[in-house]
């Protein structure tokens, strides 16, 4: 079982994904004793180790994807808009969970490489799951403020300050905003499957769970665009349907091909 991912991964994968590992827990085991700053090159030297980690990983002789690649890519995505915020908002404190975010995305990665990426593919087909994994990113980073959002509600509601260093409405503003780009390369990347399904994997459309739950995911979300700009949703009722649609999202890729790569232990 251990020889597939030591073999896709190699020694420079794996070591890569140490480093950032290590990187990423460090801010999470050492909060009582590192200071913001520290805690910020931490976080911002694992993002690029991991973003080296994910360029051996698909730019090598033999690109590997699967469930812990996507997700790894997401996790990355996510830093990447933290890093960038925190440029724009330097109040902005998310450290702890974004940092067990990462460690854990990195292992998993190179413990289940996924399977080999097809050679004779469509050579449209990496634009298609760059489209996939985009909106995954932009998905989880609405997911990450509308949590964010959600605490900082309940500490104002038991009368506290909330300490994720962003005002309420500045959250609640930036979660919409990442739903609406993600909504937006969701729909580019389900309109490409079903007019070019034949040509970008050598079959057409097929109803399968994977593309129920695709379509469920893109239905939850434009719900829940639809409420805000019709009837104003907001706070807990708006982040119900966010979580709903990201668990859909979830499932549809992530979701059939661990059932796939680990479950079933075989190659789509």
């Amino acid at each position: 079982m251990l020889s597939q991912p030591l073999t896709a991964a190699g020694p420079i994968g794996w070591i890569l994904a140490m480093a950032a590992a290590i990187a990423y827990a460090i801010p999470a085991l050492a909060t009582q004793h590192l200071q913001e700053a520290g805690a910020r090159r931490c976080l911002r030297l694992a993002w690029a180790l991991h973003a080296l980690l994910l360029g051996w990983g698909l730019l090598g002789e033999l690109p590997h994807f699967g469930f812990a690649p996507a997700l790894s890519i997401t996790a990355w995505l996510v830093l990447t808009v933290y890093v960038v915020e925190q440029q724009l908002y330097p109040q902005l404190r998310s450290r702890w969970p974004l940092s067990i975010l990462g460690s854990v995305a990195v292992l998993l990665a190179v413990v289940f490489p996924g399977t080999p990426l097809h050679v004779n593919a469509s050579p449209w087909l990496p634009l298609h799951l760059a489209l996939g994994i985009a909106s995954y990113g932009l998905f989880a980073a609405a997911v990450v403020h509308g949590a964010l959002m959600s605490h900082a509600e309940r500490q104002m509601r038991q009368g506290g300050d909330h300490d994720s260093g962003l005002p309420l409405l500045t959250l609640e503003r930036l979660t919409f905003r990442f739903v609406g780009a993600g909504f937006v390369l969701l729909t580019a990347t389900l309109a490409a499957g079903w007019l070019f399904g034949e040509q970008l994997y050598g079959k057409a459309w097929v109803w399968n769970h994977k593309s129920i739950f695709s379509l469920l995911s893109w239905l939850a979300f434009a719900v829940l665009l639809f409420g805000r700009k019709r009837f104003g949703w907001r706070g807990q009722s708006a982040v119900r349907v966010l979580y709903i649609g990201a668990i859909f999202l979830l499932l549809a890729y992530v979701g059939s091909r661990f059932v796939i790569e680990v479950l079933l232990e075989r190659a789509a």
